[in-house]
């Protein structure tokens, strides 16, 4: 399950992230769920405000620093990681 917490910080974030706008960009497709126990896998993201009950902490930051680049879909059939990475299983 991916749940999320979105810090501001670089350096307490494990990875960082980039969100652009053309699906052909990215890396990796994420769907946003509305709880967390919809959030299976590593495309179907969990959004939290509570950084203890995350998984993962990610900083969105510009392509050129990111780690993954990341385009939000509604489509929950179409997300999944686009281009091989080597954070493929960071997002659990």
């Amino acid at each position: 399950m991916a749940t999320i917490y979105q810090t501001t910080k670089l350096g307490e974030a494990h990875v960082l992230v980039a969100l652009v706008q053309q699906r052909a960009e990215a890396d990796l497709l994420v769907h946003r769920t509305s709880s967390r126990g919809m959030a299976a896998g590593e495309a179907r993201w969990f959004l939290t405000r509570d950084k203890q009950a995350a998984d993962t902490w990610v900083c969105f930051t510009s392509p050129g620093f990111a780690h993954v680049k990341i385009c939000f879909v509604d489509n929950d059939g179409e997300a999944g990681w686009q281009k091989p990475s080597r954070y493929k299983g960071r997002f659990r």
